[in-house]
């Protein structure tokens, strides 16, 4: 059974959940992987009882030895990698203390560069198999008390563009997601929830809607690889 292998596994009606069980669906073993034990484990068990095949591990994306050691637990055979690991980082510039700018670095951007090298170490021998990022709006500007994590977003998009010129002719399909919006999950329903009060469904990001973009790049043809699709509600400006 080919493997996919998801970093930034979180709350259940997350993103890096909803990734994890469309892609068991589409018969993966899918090795799961965030910071939290009880929150991945939850996920594993959703998708066995479906009939999938899951593996729960718990990795801290900036820590080079674990994530080494779930790509050792996911075997050789990888078909499918996605780093959706990052939190957003607002703050002014003259505010902040430079360890949660370093932080916001080190998940954005570092723990991408050890999730994509430990990945294509595994692919290339294969001469295949699909590297996903998911990004967002900064990935693309800068933006007004956004400096971090514009400066991690961004760092990671040039990155994974590097990787997609530096390993496309050798197989391995590297793409990037832009996420341009608020996704109605349970991070900002439970953290921000004024946010979502304040907004109507249409301007609301549906995360079914945004597997199906991963998913879409995951199924292309090498005749016709994308390396970056957007994705935003039609009331998002831009």
């Amino acid at each position: 059974m080919k493997t996919a292998v998801i970093l930034g596994v979180g709350a259940d009606k997350g993103l890096g959940a909803k990734l994890a069980q469309r892609f068991a669906e589409k018969n993966l073993h899918v090795y799961l992987a965030g910071r939290t034990k009880e929150k991945v484990d939850a996920i594993a068990e959703t998708i066995k009882k479906k009939n999938g095949h899951a593996t729960a591990i718990v990795c801290d994306a900036t820590d080079e030895k674990q994530v080494i050691q779930l790509f050792d637990r996911a075997g050789s055979d990888i078909d499918l990698a996605i780093y959706n690991a990052g939190n957003n980082t607002p703050g002014r510039i003259c505010d902040m203390e430079a360890t949660y700018f370093e932080d916001s670095w080190r998940i954005g951007c570092f723990g991408g560069f050890l999730f994509g090298r430990e990945a294509v170490r595994r692919m290339l021998p294969n001469k295949r198999g699909t590297l996903l990022f998911t990004g967002a709006s900064a990935s693309l500007r800068g933006r007004s008390n956004y400096g971090a994590f514009n400066s991690a977003k961004g760092g990671l998009r040039n990155l994974v563009q590097a990787m997609a010129k530096e390993y496309a002719p050798e197989g391995v399909h590297v793409g990037h997601i832009v996420i341009d919006g608020v996704i109605d999950g349970d991070r900002v329903r439970e953290r921000r929830p004024e946010i979502v009060k304040n907004l109507n469904n249409d301007q609301l990001l549906d995360i079914k809607l945004i597997v199906d973009g991963f998913e879409y790049l995951y199924q292309q043809s090498p005749r016709a690889w994308s390396f970056e699709l957007d994705i935003r509600p039609s009331l998002e400006s831009w």
